[in-house]
């Protein structure tokens, strides 16, 4: 899979992806900074300014922009990487490679977008004078769970749109629940206020478990993280395993099914 060739092919999909997203665009890859900000500001004015989320978390703004962030990179893999095989029928009609090269592409150029927004958050941070932890150096093992929860998610929404498009739409709807059910827009010590078993199973998402880590590294040590919430040791590693268990499962059904995709397309 990691040949010479494909190696080759994967960059020139990123860099074809990359290109064509916003052709035509006056603003052109300037959207991929203002499109998270822009949402931000929704979300400040509503949650923050209005309804007072997080009025007991310092700099929850900051940690607001982080978690929307985080959360619109997964978005856009799972999203993107669910339609690329479709989108690139032709091109596997007429070449023979690993289809998993496909997927990878575009989750790669999220990543791209996920560096440069995380730049913009950074430069936000250091104006609001943020509480970066000592410990903030591991932030980058977090980026790889979420890449490999995101990559795994993928694979197998992947697989399934190539034979039931009806998985749009639903995967639609399920992130617009799994997004309300992830301390994105509200602390976690609002769910806590009201019930701390409800707390504790919101936070063995792996989404929740890498957003409040990230805040509690780069905002401000108060945001609650799962191994401070749950004391059993083996619920709490939960989170920290599943991406991969994900991301390997993942990977195993796609590659058991790629080799039909090319007929079925």
């Amino acid at each position: 899979m990691f040949e010479r060739k494909n190696r080759i092919l994967l960059a020139e999909l990123v860099k074809t992806d990359f290109k064509m997203r916003y052709q035509g665009s006056v603003i052109g890859y300037v959207w991929s900074v203002l499109k998270p900000l822009m949402l931000f500001a929704v979300m400040y004015v509503v949650f923050v300014r209005f309804l007072k989320f997080g009025a007991d978390v310092p700099h929850f703004a900051v940690a607001l922009l982080l978690g929307m962030v985080i959360w619109n990179f997964f978005n856009e893999t799972t999203n993107l990487g669910m339609s690329s095989v479709v989108n690139q029928g032709d091109l596997l009609r007429k070449l023979s490679f690993p289809t998993h090269i496909v997927v990878i592409s575009v989750s790669i150029n999220a990543l791209i977008n996920l560096v440069i927004s995380l730049v913009i958050v950074f430069i936000f941070g250091l104006i609001n004078g943020v509480d970066v932890s000592k410990y903030a150096f591991i932030t980058p093992l977090l980026l790889i769970e979420l890449y490999a929860f995101s990559l795994g998610i993928a694979f197998i929404l992947a697989t399934i749109y190539v034979r039931f498009r009806d998985i749009g739409p639903i995967w639609e709807v399920l992130l617009q629940i799994g997004m309300y059910m992830t301390p994105l827009i509200y602390p976690i010590t609002m769910v806590m206020n009201v019930d701390v078993r409800i707390a504790k199973i919101l936070m063995l998402s792996p989404m929740a478990q890498i957003i409040q880590d990230a805040r509690y590294l780069l905002t401000s040590p108060v945001n609650v993280t799962v191994w401070q919430l749950i004391n059993t040791k083996w619920l709490a590693i939960i989170p920290y395993v599943l991406p991969f268990v994900v991301l390997l499962i993942g990977f195993i059904v796609f590659d058991k099914n790629s080799k039909k995709f090319a007929e079925i397309l």
